[in-house]
């Protein structure tokens, strides 16, 4: 295909391995390089994709003239710095989730990407997930309006591990990452802003140095609540669900899949291209570099559920 985006991915772990997965199914992307350490599992990666160059350095990749865009799928603790990095060097930016592990630094990232002229998007992959689409869609008809949303977020995750049962050398946080997903979705399906908010964390774990176990409590300023349950605790099935308890019905998003109140499945494989939510989020991301245009999730929009955090952050301090 011709006047095909050249992209560099940043990181070749878990969710690296994801939007590749996605952007192979994307005709306008061409994933140039591959950026990680250490360098034999990138270069293992990078075969298995068919991507021709590995580097080890992200600042090799930004000093390439021919890289139109980087997705950045690293440590979270890299990532403000890197997706500023990438603006200052002129290119396109996907940052996944969270954008920064600080309101100071998300709001520093915002900054920089309103005067850089580029597009600065971050991975709320909840936006672009079929199943959370089909229920706005409907919102926005006027024919549902939530009233409550509950979402429990659950991993087992009592050692430094990753996704992949991996050591990490970073720590994952409940705060500063699993909880944006749903407090950016509440402010995005609700589209009103969260008014109250409230946050009560368990005992702080003695290796990881973080709470194991969080709840959190919102309300929009239409009325609507959200009750979130969040736990590294949990040895049993895990992941993140959504009930969507509405005027009109109750929903129950698990991922890219939806179900009624009684369990019974929707039909959603026609609200989009794919049902795939990572590469729904990869093609808006290329749409809006091709279109010139603000993306769904840009760094601007998604800066609200940040600075909820930072106000969770500084309530559970004063604890």
């Amino acid at each position: 295909m011709a006047n095909r985006l050249r992209l560099a991915v940043v990181g070749p772990g878990a969710f690296g391995v994801k939007h590749l997965e996605g952007l192979r199914a994307i005709p306008e992307a061409e994933v140039a390089v591959l950026v990680g350490q250490p360098l034999e599992q990138a270069r293992a990666v990078a075969e298995t994709f068919a991507i021709p160059a590995v580097l080890a350095s992200l600042d090799d990749v930004l000093a390439r003239p021919d890289i139109d865009a980087v997705i950045l799928a690293t440590p979270t603790p890299m990532h403000a710095a890197q997706a500023m990095a990438c603006l200052r060097a002129g290119k396109h930016v996907e940052v996944e989730i969270p954008m920064a592990d600080s309101l100071a630094d998300a709001e520093a990232l915002a900054a920089l990407a309103a005067a850089s002229g580029k597009v600065a998007m971050v991975g709320h992959t909840r936006r672009f997930n079929p199943s959370h689409q089909w229920v706005r869609r409907r919102i926005a008809a006027g024919g549902l309006h939530i009233q409550q949303l509950d979402a429990q977020t659950y991993f087992f995750r009592r050692r430094n591990l990753n996704a992949l049962g991996q050591p990490r050398s970073w720590t994952d946080h409940l705060l500063w990452h699993h909880a944006a997903h749903t407090i950016d979705l509440f402010q995005y399906q609700t589209g009103s802003p969260v008014v109250a908010a409230n946050a009560i964390a368990g005992p702080i774990h003695p290796e990881l140095g973080i709470a194991m176990d969080m709840s959190i409590q919102l309300k929009a300023a239409n009325g609507a609540i959200c009750t979130l349950s969040l736990s590294f605790n949990n040895d049993g099935p895990f992941g993140s669900f959504f009930r969507y308890i509405c005027d009109n019905g109750t929903y129950l998003a698990r991922y890219d899949d939806l179900f009624d109140g009684k369990e019974q499945r929707i039909d959603v494989s026609d609200v989009d291209v794919s049902m795939n939510g990572i590469e729904l989020q990869d093609r808006e991301f290329l749409a809006a570099i091709r279109e010139g245009r603000e993306p769904n999730a840009s760094v601007r929009q998604v800066l609200p559920c940040y600075q909820v955090m930072g106000m969770l952050e500084r309530q559970l301090a004063a604890v």
